[in-house]
């Protein structure tokens, strides 16, 4: 066993885990933050993107070990702690960016890492952003619109966070 301490949605987190365990057990597993899916446990479909550093990953591609003394947001961190909805979110559900929803948890993080680092993003920047997450049933024509509405929502004059 190895000690691993890190934060995980602003909390810090000190546990014991295997050297194997990867990022993706460790938060599904004993954190109980079952909204990040394991969809293809081959980083292919981008089920189970998290923020590493406010960078989006591949957390069934990642050791927990490599998140060490690091910060990680998961889909459940995304809302303010009153429960307050994240632009994203509330963007998604105006914007009919998802259906069946499994793909959403990972599109919402990867996109979310995306405003992190480029506030007003173009069309060609969001597909190139979700490029590694697949979604079965909207098309992506719905997603791109609901990012482009939550980079608005979050810009200085949108009033939200």
């Amino acid at each position: 066993m190895t000690s691993l301490r890190l934060q995980v949605n602003g909390q810090p987190v000190v546990t014991d885990i295997q050297p194997n365990t990867l990022l993706l057990d460790l938060l599904r597993g004993p954190l109980g933050l079952t909204g990040t899916h394991c969809g293809c446990d081959t980083g292919q479909c981008g089920a189970c993107t998290v923020l590493l550093d406010d960078m989006a990953v591949k957390s069934c591609t990642l050791l927990a070990l490599q998140a060490q003394d690091r910060h990680v947001a998961t889909v459940e961190g995304l809302a303010d702690a009153t429960g307050k909805r994240h632009p994203l979110q509330e963007a998604f559900m105006a914007c009919h960016g998802l259906q069946c929803g499994f793909c959403t948890p990972g599109i919402l993080m990867a996109a979310c890492g995306l405003l992190k680092s480029v506030a007003q993003p173009s069309e060609a920047q969001i597909v190139d952003a979700l490029e590694g997450n697949l979604c079965r049933c909207t098309g992506y024509v719905n997603i791109v619109t609901a990012v482009q509405q939550a980079a608005l929502a979050m810009a200085p004059s949108g009033g939200s966070r």
